[in-house]
């Protein structure tokens, strides 16, 4: 039997904690497989964790917990096809930095590098993109240890009905214990941002989303103000922002301001509007290239708890209309701004942008403000849009409404029944999202 545990585990929000009843940090595909099959004698469930960044309890370890620190390799580099596979550890901001010596690169990413790479997959992480999907659109296999404690693996060639579930598999197929990646040759981006009205932003949606690669906005409630931000690959050369500029927006307003400011609101709810109201009219445009990852992604150092959903491309303007009365029906004070990002469709079964054209709005809160009324509010009106929750950030929905949404969800419960009829892999959130 494992060796019993008295180590808490929490997520970096904090909302999610659990004292798992062993702890271990395999080394190897091998020890994973042992780890499981232990499991399975001791009637034990296991899940490896990644870095904590999920809001929802997708990575809480009742049982056996797997350390993912020991498993954080680069197998293989092949620069002539751009097949990269590393172990499940790795994380993304080193994964970017080894891909970015080697002359390659992500197609596209979300923005922030701290999770692992199996962590990020598993949750079916992504950015924003008009024609580069997410991460589950850029794996070429997949290597998992599954609940008998087998190892296999998967690609659309080999075992392709597992590889379509379990690239955003929620780790309820099994333990990802390496990934091969289908990287492209490295490229610069040109980052655009420009503050701009509300009603601008709405009206221009469309014509932001089809002349460039990558674009979001942010909006700040309580406000007409937003933040557009449009990526575009340029030839170069790299024009970074100078260090103080790079120190000044991206660390001490983004970060270290913007934390006074939410220990001010939580304290003090009703000043929300008119600092966020400062906030937006304090916003400057600015633009600068440089090699892809350090545009896309940013320091992220304010806590917070997040829900986001993914709704049909053509629902985004209503939807958000509808939100931003909302606000003025509801006694909300919120300080962090919105953020609506765009992708195509992806063919991982449970990818919240399966089979359409997708939209996804993001809402978050302060780490110790409650998120419950406000996050009910959107969640009502997303879900009204057939809008799907992301995997990894906060939702009430169960199997009874996921199924109604993911075309593909009883192939992947009936898959799942099949390789892991004793819920090996289980945790409360499995038994919530999948129905056990």
């Amino acid at each position: 039997m494992s060796p019993v545990s008295t180590e808490k585990w929490q997520n970096w929000a904090g909302n999610q904690q659990v004292t798992p009843q062993s702890v271990e940090t395999p080394r190897s595909t091998e020890q994973v497989a042992e780890a499981v099959r232990r499991a399975a004698a001791d009637g034990r469930t296991v899940r490896m964790t990644g870095t904590g960044h999920s809001f929802t309890g997708a990575a809480v370890a009742e049982g056996v917990l797997l350390r993912p620190t020991g498993m954080a390799a680069v197998r293989s580099v092949d620069t002539a096809t751009g097949l990269v596979t590393v172990e499940a550890g790795l994380t993304l901001r080193a994964l970017n930095r080894m891909l970015d010596e080697h002359g390659l690169a992500l197609a596209n990413m979300g923005d922030i590098q701290e999770q692992t790479v199996a962590g990020a997959l598993q949750t079916a992480t992504h950015g924003t993109g008009r024609d580069a999907a997410g991460l589950a659109s850029q794996v070429h296999a997949l290597e998992m240890v599954l609940a008998d404690g087998s190892t296999v693996t998967c690609s659309r060639e080999e075992n392709p009905e597992l590889f379509d579930a379990a690239r955003a598999g929620v780790g309820a197929l099994g333990v990802i214990t390496a990934i091969t990646w289908r990287t492209v040759p490295a490229f610069l981006l040109r980052a655009q941002e420009q503050p701009m009205r509300w009603d601008e932003v709405l009206g221009r949606i469309d014509e932001f989303d089809a002349a460039n690669e990558h674009f979001e906005f942010y909006w700040f409630p309580h406000t007409d103000g937003c933040l557009t931000k449009r990526n575009n690959r340029t030839q170069g050369p790299a024009r970074p922002l100078p260090g103080f500029r790079a120190w000044l927006d991206d660390r001490f307003l983004s970060n270290t301001l913007f934390e006074g400011l939410n220990r001010i609101t939580h304290r003090a709810p009703g000043v929300t509007p008119f600092l966020n109201g400062v906030s937006a009219r304090a916003l400057g445009a600015r633009t600068f290239s440089d090699t892809s990852y350090k545009v896309f992604t940013s320091p992220r150092t304010v806590r917070f708890k997040e829900q986001e959903y993914a709704i049909p491309r053509e629902e985004l303007v209503p939807a958000l209309r509808e939100l931003r009365a909302l606000f003025g029906r509801r006694d909300w004070k919120i300080s962090f701004p919105i953020e609506v990002r765009l992708l195509p469709e992806e063919d991982a079964w449970l990818s919240m942008a399966y089979g359409r054209r997708s939209a996804f709005v993001a809402v978050h809160v302060y780490h110790r403000d409650a998120h419950e009324d406000y996050f009910g509010g959107v969640e009502e009106l997303m879900t009204a849009l057939g809008g799907r929750p992301h995997w990894g950030k906060l939702h009430t929905r169960d199997a009874s409404y996921l199924e109604t949404v993911y075309p593909r969800f009883g192939e992947f419960q009936a898959l799942r029944n099949k390789l892991d009829p004793e819920r090996r892999f289980a945790n409360p959130y499995t038994r919530q999202v999948f129905g056990d």
